[in-house]
């Protein structure tokens, strides 16, 4: 579950990690009466959305890109009025950035931020290495920038070093990495501070990632964490209901969300063969099986999605309603091993579902496991259009084809 950054800075704030004050905002009104608490000379109007490079990003009237509202999801304003004006741009409104890619994210609520005097900007993430099973910091003295750019470029500007998720960064690593990206020894017991609280952080509230950036020195050689991307664990969250409670649902794809509530696994992709598959582990042998046997027809998978090894009809016919909510999909391929579910079972299910739904694209089945033949005879027996598969390949193929001859029937 990913994280506003007004959200992370609330998590970075409970373990230690220095952060400037701030209101998120969902009204202009609100945003003139923050920007009025906080004072100072500038005040920072932040879009808050799911993704990256929100200051380089542009801000539409509408999704579709019609009109351009303005460059910039990240504003400086120099008063209340301005950062009231500035918000009246954003709110509302779809931003675009680097990291959202063709799509748009519309923005619901701004953060209204301090400033301060930077004289350095860094860059900081943890994450999990799962080659050596050990949470890992990255730092770089060229913070600001995309992490990918500075490893394509500057590749030696990038530190990184291992630590115990059960002892968390010691002071020596810290001042180690501090030293290595150019810090001074007056700015290194600030920088160990934040990087202790950030690894503190990372562990306590099992997060995928943490990422800051930028992280800034201050004229009188402080630490502050001016960004916060924070990605939690979702297996952790009955643990943290807090953070559970701190999910918006504006920032995930209904189907997603819909699948979630009903304890499936579904995730969207770009592909034009929908897969409904029990268990994980099969459902992504069965999208690589889809690409490297329909590439050639130009098929590829549409979606993740794994209904679980125990599904029924219910959650049949609640898959085979989210796959068919993508346009894009134009034909789909069950793969199903009947192992504690029954393949006659899994089939009655299919057949239930497809009755209900009112199939309009192929549909090819593939059933292996227990009562695979009483399986496959309800289905070649059915009064129902669905393509069986001998095996994997075989369905994949199928499929494939399926699609193509769909899109032709379609287009002619």
């Amino acid at each position: 579950m990913n994280l506003h950054e007004y959200q992370g800075k609330a998590l970075f704030a409970r373990h230690g990690v220095p952060v400037l004050k701030g209101m998120p905002c969902t009204s202009v009104t609100e945003v003139e009466a923050a920007a009025q608490e906080l004072g100072g000379a500038v005040v920072v109007v932040k879009s808050q959305i799911h993704a990256g490079g929100r200051g380089k990003g542009t801000v539409y009237t509408s999704r579709d890109r019609a009109q351009v509202v303005m460059e910039g999801g990240v504003k400086l304003a120099k008063s209340a009025a301005e950062a009231a004006e500035l918000a009246s741009k954003l709110l509302g409104n779809w931003l675009v950035t680097k990291q959202t890619g063709d799509d748009a994210k519309q923005v619901h609520t701004v953060y209204v931020e301090s400033g301060c005097q930077i004289a350095k900007e860094l860059y900081c993430s943890i994450l999990l290495d799962r080659a050596v099973s050990k949470p890992m910091v990255v730092v770089s003295a060229e913070g600001g920038m995309d992490i990918e750019e500075v490893a394509e470029h500057s590749p030696e500007a990038i530190h990184s070093l291992h630590f115990e998720a059960s002892e968390g960064i010691h002071p020596h690593q810290a001042r180690s990495l501090g030293f290595a990206i150019g810090l001074t020894p007056k700015e290194i017991p600030a920088f160990t501070k934040a990087l202790q609280g950030l690894a503190k952080a990372f562990i306590e509230e099992d997060c995928d990632m943490v990422e800051v950036n930028p992280l800034v020195v201050t004229a009188d050689a402080q630490v502050i964490a001016l960004d916060a991307k924070v990605s939690i664990d979702d297996n952790a969250l009955f643990r943290h209901p807090d953070v559970a409670g701190m999910r918006d649902p504006h920032e995930e794809d209904p189907a997603e969300l819909e699948a979630k509530e009903r304890g499936m696994a579904f995730v969207k992709l770009d592909g034009n063969i929908g897969c409904l598959v029990n268990g994980a582990g099969l459902a992504m042998a069965t999208m690589d099986a889809i690409a490297t046997y329909g590439a050639e027809q130009n098929a590829f998978p549409a979606n993740f999605l794994d209904v679980g090894g125990g599904a029924n009809a219910e959650q049949v016919t609640l898959a085979f309603k989210l796959i068919l909510k993508d346009p894009s999909v134009e034909a789909i391929l069950v793969n199903i091993f009947g192992g504690i579910m029954k393949c006659d079972i899994i089939a009655e299910g299919v057949l239930t579902a497809v009755r209900e739904v009112g199939l309009d694209r192929p549909l090819v089945v593939r059933l292996e496991g227990t009562n695979v033949e009483k399986g496959k005879k309800l289905i070649s027996e059915s009064d129902l259009q669905v393509i069986a598969a001998d095996d994997l390949k075989d369905g994949c193929i199928k499929a494939a084809k399926a699609a193509v001859a769909w899109r032709a029937q379609r287009a002619g």
